[in-house]
């Protein structure tokens, strides 16, 4: 399984916009330039965040963009969802797509391994992937 290249790049952002926190606003072109992602990449991302609850976006003098909530509020399972929709590792779950339902003793289960999985991801906060990383 792999994250999408919009899914990455919301981590990216998330991220960059974290490091502001405390510190102002900033602004798409701005998480641009730090992240080294394209800006219309990013403006697309600023708007899903945004619309997900998990930036906000101030108009005026001295606007810009801010995380929502507390940095330590937000986990990388918020972002995932944000641009990809609800984790899930399979789509069978989602409608009667699959040509062997009617024999799938798997299907049961999923539900668990999708909820061990976003649990996980739920697990790591954005402050955990702002911090310097340690050297060992």
């Amino acid at each position: 399984m792999r994250l999408s290249n919009l899914a990455d790049y919301a981590v990216v952002t998330m991220s960059a916009a974290a490091r502001h926190c405390g510190g102002g606003r900033t602004s798409a072109c701005e998480l641009a330039a730090e992240t080294g992602l394209p800006t219309p990449t990013v403006q697309k991302l600023v708007s899903k965040l945004t619309a997900a609850g998990l930036l906000r976006s101030v108009r005026g003098a001295g606007g810009g963009l801010q995380l929502a909530r507390p940095a330590a509020a937000i986990t990388v399972a918020d972002i995932v969802e944000a641009v990809e929709g609800p984790i899930a590792l399979t789509h069978c779950l989602d409608a009667n797509c699959c040509d062997y339902e009617s024999g799938c003793t798997v299907r049961p289960h999923w539900p668990l391994i999708n909820n061990a999985l976003r649990g996980a991801l739920a697990e790591i906060p954005l402050t955990r992937l702002t911090a310097q990383r340690e050297v060992a």
